[in-house]
């Protein structure tokens, strides 16, 4: 058997997201276990694109050789349905799906029930469809109709790295890691710190502020409201090697989620040995294990601020919770097992 798949993506595999840097590492980890990837930009403005943008989307994954299986990474795979339709007799199709786009908070009641449809529709032509989580596969088979047996949980992979050193100097540092956009909660974590100004602590946000301009700007000015701007740096998306230092002089990584489907940078965190905060939103309880983190409720500033207050004023708190974070580490899947579900969810799609 010839293996080679084609592996579909919205814009510019580089961009700085855990979604795209898991299609980065598997299509890496599937070319080391002998598979031949095609890789097509489907371009951008996902999962937003206008009539042109679709067309052109068509045209490019029509053009791929007959009963070549195509892997359609899901933020375009759920808005291409009529592609979908006119493809799935003549190539197996496998939608990756990270999360469902109809639970991206800040959508309005029309453009998640718009999402919602077309990707019902869209999903109905995949004979595989691979998620990062077993909370999604849940999902998907409880709201989308995804039968079980279609569905292959493929989590991110960890790579092993040396602990945290922390940052020795009396400043509790916090890390937040992920695109500056409503469903990463950054709202709620500025003003669960702003309740906290008694305290020693320095929060860093390492994340794109390209993708929701509004958010952006938003997050900014409420720093600024809340006269946190010496305590607080917002950098923007950055380098992996910076983003391997800052997680090494954290303290505290902490990342206030409306919602999740796996949560890579938690997984990092965890692996890094960092004490965590999180919420109890989609797959995240599944990503952190109990004693390796605190998770508060999406959206509850007071129980979010509780937890940071508990873990910045108490280092031997934190101790404790990192000792259990080294522990859950070592349990976290290795990439070349995730690629190894996920090209046999790719050759079961081809029989």
């Amino acid at each position: 058997m010839v293996k080679r798949l084609a592996f579909a993506v919205p814009g510019d595999l580089a961009t700085p997201t855990g979604g795209y840097a898991y299609d980065r590492r598997i299509i890496e980890e599937l070319k080391i276990l002998g598979w031949t990837i095609d890789v097509i930009d489907l371009g951008d403005g996902y999962p937003r694109p206008n009539a042109a943008k679709r067309a052109v989307a068509q045209e490019l994954l029509a053009k791929i050789p007959q009963g070549r299986p195509i892997v359609i990474d899901g933020l375009a795979f759920g808005v291409l349905q009529e592609a979908a339709a006119l493809l799935h007799e003549r190539n197996p199709l496998i939608a990756l799906v990270h999360h469902p786009l109809a639970l991206e908070s800040g959508l309005t009641l029309a453009d998640a029930k718009q999402f919602r449809s077309s990707e019902c529709t869209a999903l109905e032509f995949a004979r595989r469809v691979i998620v990062t989580s077993a909370s999604t596969a849940s999902l998907l088979t409880m709201d989308y109709g995804v039968p079980t047996e279609h569905i292959t949980v493929a989590r991110p992979g960890s790579d092993p790295v040396a602990p945290a050193i922390g940052s020795r100097d009396g400043i509790v540092r916090l890390l937040a890691v992920g695109s500056v956009v409503p469903r990463k909660g950054y709202d709620v974590l500025i003003a669960a710190l702003a309740t906290l100004a008694d305290l020693p602590w320095r929060l860093t946000i390492a994340g794109d502020t390209g993708r929701d301009h509004a958010t952006a700007a938003q997050i900014a000015s409420d720093i600024a409201r809340f006269k946190l701007q010496d305590r607080i740096t917002l950098l923007g998306a950055v380098a992996p090697a910076r983003l391997a230092e800052l997680y090494r002089t954290a303290d505290v990584f902490v990342l206030a989620s409306r919602f999740e489907g796996y949560g890579m940078a938690y997984a990092e965190a965890i692996a890094y040995g960092l004490p965590t905060i999180g919420t109890t939103a989609g797959a995240i309880p599944d990503t952190l294990p109990g004693d390796a983190a605190i998770l508060v409720e999406p959206d509850d500033v007071a129980a979010l601020a509780t937890a940071l207050r508990r873990l910045i004023g108490n280092e031997n708190e934190r101790q404790k919770i990192s000792t259990a974070a080294r522990a859950a580490a070592a349990l976290l899947p290795a990439w070349r097992d995730s690629a190894a579900l996920f090209a046999g969810a790719t050759e079961a799609a081809t029989k």
